[in-house]
């Protein structure tokens, strides 16, 4: 997960889109992949802007969005799983050429706390490394 998935104004300027994907009620695969469809045709037409879609790593942002969108059909869908998304920090890897400013150690707090929920903790939440926080 990255903070790039989040659902704020300044990360996703559509409010529409936005709606869609704050609605767990009516959150599903189709919805995601109806949004995901929009944001490929208005890439392919360089309308990302005027289309109200992330403009700093629009790919790699929408890909985020999206996980986290699926993390919470799925929390829904698998009622007796926990399922949730975590955002490890900026951590030191090869992915990011070791500018990272967290160890590895530090960024496996969040996960690892996660994979360690009792059967009755949240489920299709967003966590900052380790704290709950909104998408």
């Amino acid at each position: 997960m990255s903070y790039l998935g989040s659902l704020d104004i300044q990360r996703l300027p559509n409010e529409e889109t936005r709606g869609e994907l704050a609605d767990i009620d009516n959150l599903s695969e189709e919805v995601i992949e109806n949004v995901l469809d929009r944001f490929l045709e208005d890439l392919k037409k360089g309308n990302l802007e005027s289309g109200g879609w992330p403009l700093m790593l629009p790919s790699y942002s929408m890909s985020k969005v999206a996980l986290n969108a699926y993390t919470r059909v799925l929390a829904k869908k698998y009622p007796g799983m926990r399922i949730n998304c975590v955002h490890p920090g900026y951590v030191k890897t090869d992915i990011n050429w070791q500018t990272g400013v967290l160890k590895v150690e530090d960024g496996a707090k969040g996960p690892v706390m996660l994979a360690l929920l009792p059967s009755d903790g949240p489920s299709g939440c967003y966590f900052d490394q380790t704290t709950m926080a909104e998408f």
